[in-house]
């Protein structure tokens, strides 16, 4: 037997109902290729054990406290076999958006199971072909129709930030990042600022530049800078440039 073939597949189990999590470990005790290198009851753990273990493979489940599946894999990376684990079907579409390499509804058949394992074995073996989105694209592929942001998760090594939108001041890209302005602190979050303003609520975030965007509630006034130019000044005293297109769009709103 090769090295390779010799390679344990390091797996993560998270769930917040400890029954879901024991029944998934049995399932699991007879693969001897499995290594469970963590169980964790919710997001914030998950997102910690995963910048830590660095897993080949999750299960998943959908609805916990603190962090949803989804927020979880949008933190950590769509870089690894995942399998939703949910007792309601009314995320499969989603799941598979994001692909997932299959998606478990409980309570789980053991054959229903090896066949989930199976795929994932393909998947992180190369013969299932992956097609990932990058992980600043989950959000957007996770997110029902219609449905805009009310909160953004966001890693900062193995700890996590939720920013409420509402108390979001304003956006700034950063190449492939975005920096997020609130409370009087910046956090990064690896995503494009025009994923995030298709996130974001038309009637409270504006466009007002190229690489900002800014909370509508947040702003005082607009003042001349310069030949044609101009700064949006904020309640915070942060002042951001804004393009021609964007001063358009901002004197429309403020007029009204």
């Amino acid at each position: 037997m090769t090295r390779e073939e010799n390679k344990k597949i390091r797996t993560m189990i998270v769930d917040d109902e400890d029954l879901a999590r024991q029944v998934l470990r049995e399932f699991l005790s007879a693969h001897a290729e499995i290594e469970i290198v963590a169980e964790c009851a919710n997001g914030f753990e998950a997102v910690k054990c995963a910048a830590e273990l660095d897993p080949d493979l999750l299960f998943l489940d959908i609805q916990m406290p603190k962090l949803d599946g989804f927020e979880v894999l949008e933190l950590i990376g769509a870089d690894r076999a995942v399998i939703f684990v949910t007792a309601y079907d009314t995320f499969a579409i989603r799941a598979f958006e994001v692909h997932a390499v299959d998606y478990l509804l409980k309570p789980i058949s053991a054959a229903r199971f090896e066949a989930a394992l199976e795929r994932a074995k393909e998947r992180l073996s190369g013969k299932l072909p992956s097609a990932l989105l990058p992980a600043m694209e989950l959000a957007a592929a996770a997110r029902p129709p219609s449905q805009y942001l009310d909160r953004i998760p966001v890693r900062d090594g193995t700890s996590v930030f939720i920013i409420p939108v509402a108390k979001l001041d304003y956006a700034e890209a950063q190449d492939d990042y975005v920096a997020l302005a609130s409370g009087g602190k910046k956090h990064l979050k690896q995503q494009t600022i025009s994923s995030l303003e298709t996130a974001l609520d038309p009637s409270r975030f504006l466009r007002i530049h190229r690489s900002y965007i800014v909370n509508l509630e947040r702003v005082v006034k607009i003042e001349p800078y310069g030949k044609d130019t101009h700064v949006a000044v904020l309640t915070t005293g942060a002042q951001l440039p804004v393009s021609r297109a964007g001063h358009a769009r901002l004197r429309a709103f403020l007029d009204r």
